[in-house]
């Protein structure tokens, strides 16, 4: 079945997000800014993991060993340009807060900023990373969904943590996972497999710078405006197919 990868994911994130609500509830502050932290430290391993693909074989193949942190660089200027004009950060920050008119009963404007928060962030950390587009890609081609298996396991443990310090906003996040990934496996059933090993190398790469923006948010050291920088997933393999024909 098409899309059941994204479907199990969706249902990962709502069931953790359940538990971590309940569980949450049951801690104090200071346990949940502990947990809070920690998930902020997790996101800045899992980013340089994925920034280790600027050593990726395939893609250094393809654009030469000195244009891959290039590349990433002027996805993320050309991208945070486009992101800021389209307002996106703005504009899931809105969908963010209608949720929660919708979903909460609460009034109060510290539940609102947390509902809000807890979204944006979630959704930007289960939407940025291989195993998201990988996965779905590889739902839509029929090749299986292993991937998209792995990534909901994973999901769901860090959607319990999360919403035991950011609340119901997280179960929110499985929206815009369900969203995200259904529109990936929806053009892999048309578009059929395109991305080369260089390409995704090269997504890989800008998500992990993406991902540490993610982690300084939640860190509470900066409130950089990732939402905005998200069309450099985009740009990315785009430069990367530009480079490869000088090089090549």
């Amino acid at each position: 079945m098409i899309g059941l990868g994204t479907i199990i994911n969706v249902t990962t994130i709502v069931v953790g997000s359940l538990i971590g609500v309940v569980l949450g509830h049951r801690l104090p502050e200071r346990t949940r800014a502990v947990v809070t932290d920690s998930l902020g430290m997790l996101v800045l391993v899992i980013a340089a993991f994925n920034i280790y693909a600027l050593r990726d074989q395939a893609w250094i193949d393809t654009v030469g060993s000195s244009a891959t942190l290039l590349i990433v660089l002027g996805a993320l200027i050309i991208g945070g340009v486009a992101g800021s004009l389209l307002r996106i950060e703005m504009r899931l920050e809105s969908f963010g807060g209608w949720l929660q008119r919708k979903f909460s009963s609460g009034d109060a404007s510290i539940s609102r900023a947390r509902f809000i928060e807890g979204f944006v962030d979630a959704s930007l950390i289960f939407c940025i990373g291989p195993l998201a587009i990988l996965g779905s890609l590889s739902d839509g081609l029929g090749i299986g969904i292993e991937q998209l298996e792995l990534k909901a396991a994973l999901d769901g443990f860090a959607s319990i943590a999360f919403a035991a310090s950011l609340g119901w906003g997280v179960m929110a996040s499985a929206i815009a996972v369900g969203i995200f990934q259904g529109s990936l496996t929806i053009i892999a059933v048309f578009a059929g497999s395109f991305l080369t090993d260089a390409m995704v190398a090269s997504i890989t790469a800008t998500g992990g710078v993406l991902l540490i923006g993610v982690a300084l948010r939640i860190l509470r050291i900066k409130s950089i405006a990732v939402g905005d920088l998200l069309p450099a997933l985009i740009v990315a393999p785009i430069l990367t197919v530009i480079v490869a024909q000088f090089v090549g």
